[in-house]
């Protein structure tokens, strides 16, 4: 393996101050709206699931990267603030569902207006890693010929 260069921590370095910023921003836009950060999160992963069905609590636990009893315990959580409602599964009466209440659509539907215009402004930043790292993969003096669309070799 390749021995790591500094460009490489830079880069690196970069990457991660950009994300803690981002997710920093995130959980103020949430405790903003009135949410904590992983009510937020809880509502993307139910809004998000997208399955044509409400998400399990198992799948709920897997977006999340949370234990099924700690998932649970958001649940009731966000339950008792009237963020969501648990519903049986019609075709399996052991598995709990879990939908947005329209209060919880609303506040979400804002949060996710500003976080998307929020990556948008980060995209430059984003492009910029992404060229830089593109550049740090290739090796400096490649011998392979060019196969891009200008290239003359048949």
């Amino acid at each position: 393996m390749q021995e790591l260069s500094q460009e490489d921590f830079t880069a690196l370095l970069a990457f991660r101050t950009g994300l803690r910023r981002f997710l920093r921003w995130s959980e103020e836009a949430a405790r903003a709206a009135g949410l904590t950060p992983a009510q937020h999160q809880l509502l993307l992963a139910v809004k998000g699931h997208g399955a044509g069905r409400p998400p399990t609590i198992g799948e709920l636990a897997d977006y999340l990267l949370l234990r099924h009893h700690s998932t649970v315990e958001l649940i009731n959580r966000a339950e008792n603030a009237g963020l969501v409602e648990r519903e049986r599964d019609p075709a399996d009466n052991r598995v709990m569902r879990v939908r947005l209440t329209t209060t919880a659509d609303r506040v979400l539907a804002e949060l996710a207006r500003v976080h998307l215009a929020e990556l948008r402004s980060l995209a430059p930043v984003l492009d910029r890693l992404n060229t830089e790292l593109s550049a740090l993969e290739s090796p400096p003096d490649s011998c392979q010929p060019s196969r891009g669309p200008n290239s003359t070799q048949q």
